[in-house]
């Protein structure tokens, strides 16, 4: 239900359309990736597919979900990661750029997003395990002209993660409109703002999801 409520919310809120997708672990060897359809048309109860993460990738699911699997491979604290498409991020991408830290939402990417410098899409093992690799420990890769993906201990924190790096592709844009200089946020500073405390991220996760047909009952 989570994963179907996550890429519902995505489809909602513009971060990604026909193209994209969500998983969440089950454990050690196993994740759950959403249906191989348009995410937000996902209905109540579709079911997504598990999946091993060591031995044959499955020839039916879409190409990119090898890119969930490396980074399950390689990161046992990651428990859900969005593969998704926000349009702002894309446009940044298309300058080769990525959101720079400049609000505080932008705050939880610092020291910066890295830049996967390739348009084409990543089909095969090979460019998935490159991908992680320029990823390293960062909650968040840009794909130039091709995306991204976000990541996180759940799933419902990689969806928010995903709604504050388009947010911060919005502010980096409208600055870059008025061309004046815009203060980039030092990372010690970064660190202090990036708080998970409280309920902060369950409050966006309520927001990204409210109405939902599956959210549980007040």
């Amino acid at each position: 239900m989570t994963v179907r409520r996550a890429a519902r919310a995505l489809g909602r809120h513009g971060l990604l359309h026909a193209y994209g997708h969500c998983s969440m672990r089950l454990d050690a060897r196993h994740f759950l990736v959403c249906a191989s359809q348009p995410p937000g048309t996902i209905g109540v109860g579709v079911p997504g597919s598990v999946v091993a993460i060591e031995g044959d990738f499955p020839p039916d699911l879409l190409g990119e979900v090898r890119i969930h699997r490396e980074i399950y491979r390689r990161r046992p604290d990651i428990g859900g990661i969005v593969r998704s498409m926000p349009p702002r991020t894309m446009s940044l991408s298309a300058l080769r750029r990525t959101p720079r830290v400049l609000h505080g939402m932008g705050c939880y990417f610092s020291p910066g997003v890295p830049l996967w410098d390739d348009v084409q899409l990543l089909r095969s093992d090979e460019q998935a395990s490159a991908v992680v690799d320029l990823m390293g420990s960062a909650p968040a890769i840009v794909m130039r002209g091709n995306g991204a993906v976000t990541c996180a201990a759940s799933l419902p924190d990689a969806v928010v993660l995903a709604w504050y790096l388009e947010d911060a592709a919005r502010v980096d844009l409208d600055c870059l409109y008025t061309g004046m200089h815009a203060a980039e946020i030092a990372p010690a500073e970064a660190a202090q703002r990036a708080t998970r405390a409280g309920t902060i991220f369950k409050r966006m996760w309520d927001y990204l999801t409210h109405d939902d047909p599956e959210s549980p009952a007040p």
